[in-house]
């Protein structure tokens, strides 16, 4: 029987904790936002992990890590489109175009950038199938889980903390008009240009994060940063109708004990499977 729950009970460190601990081999879908992500695991270790909107190839793979040029990942992926990826992998080792070390560090690096965005999904749907393996034409990697785990809270930790500084993303921003501030006398990041060049009232926090491909806590990070240096306001956005905020309490989460329940029965359940 499958596990299934909700990321804004029961969170994904949790959820790789449980895996790590209980040994679990299945696969982890977890879906939220309009984006599904895919997550394999063999006795309690990452074994694979595939974007369910992205190019999850070897050859695509192999070319964002650096490994293939342009040329060659067009050529393989016009000529050697409909070979699987195990096969692609012993052609490029007997070619000496690249070592086994080389794909098996290529692929893990990017299962576990996968595994790291969810750290920023406080919500999704998640259900876990126990014993279902990948793809038997995919490369498989082993990767132990307690470092995820450890990044993984860090990670949620400073979320919290963003998101107490930041509460909506909703929310449009507006350069100040602080005397003798000039952004161009200011060393900024590729990521904080690309974020201060959309910052428009017109343009919410949540659509500056769509155009300039950043997730939830890239965003806040970036916005923060900008707040704290004295460059940007939050403002509503222009056009927004006013919208009575909702109380403290309502947004409140779960009494602490109903969460610590609810944790107990998924751990119970994790473990019967």
């Amino acid at each position: 029987m499958a596990l299934k729950g909700n990321l804004r009970d029961f969170t994904i460190t949790q959820l790789l904790n449980l895996i790590n601990l209980a040994h679990k081999t299945g696969s982890l879908v977890i879906e939220g936002g309009g984006e599904s992500i895919q997550v394999y695991f063999r006795d309690g270790k990452l074994a694979y992990a595939q974007d369910g909107t992205g190019d999850n190839s070897l050859a695509t793979i192999l070319y964002k890590a650096k490994k293939l040029s342009a040329a060659q990942h067009q050529i393989i992926q016009q000529r050697a489109g409909n070979i699987s990826d195990k096969e692609l992998g012993l052609l490029l080792i007997n070619a000496s175009y690249l070592t086994q070390q080389d794909i098996l560090t290529s692929l893990q690096q990017h299962f576990v950038g996968i595994v790291k965005r969810l750290f920023t999904w406080a919500d999704g749907l998640f259900q876990f199938e126990n014993n279902v393996r990948p793809p038997e034409d995919k490369i498989t990697v082993r990767v132990s889980l307690e470092n995820l785990i450890i990044e993984g809270t860090r990670r949620m930790r400073e979320m919290e903390q963003l998101q107490d500084e930041i509460p909506s993303l909703d929310m449009a921003l507006k350069f100040t008009d602080r005397p003798g501030a000039n952004l161009r006398s200011i060393k900024l990041s590729v990521d904080e240009w690309k974020v201060a060049s959309y910052i428009n009232p017109k343009n919410t926090m949540r659509q500056i994060a769509r155009a300039t491909k950043l997730n939830d806590l890239e965003i806040r990070k970036i916005v923060y940063g900008l707040l704290q240096a004295g460059l940007v306001e939050i403002v509503r956005p222009e056009g927004a109708p006013v919208i009575t905020p909702l109380t403290r309490q309502a947004t409140q989460p779960a009494a602490k004990h109903e969460q610590v329940s609810l944790i107990n029965r998924l751990i119970r359940r994790i473990r019967s499977l």
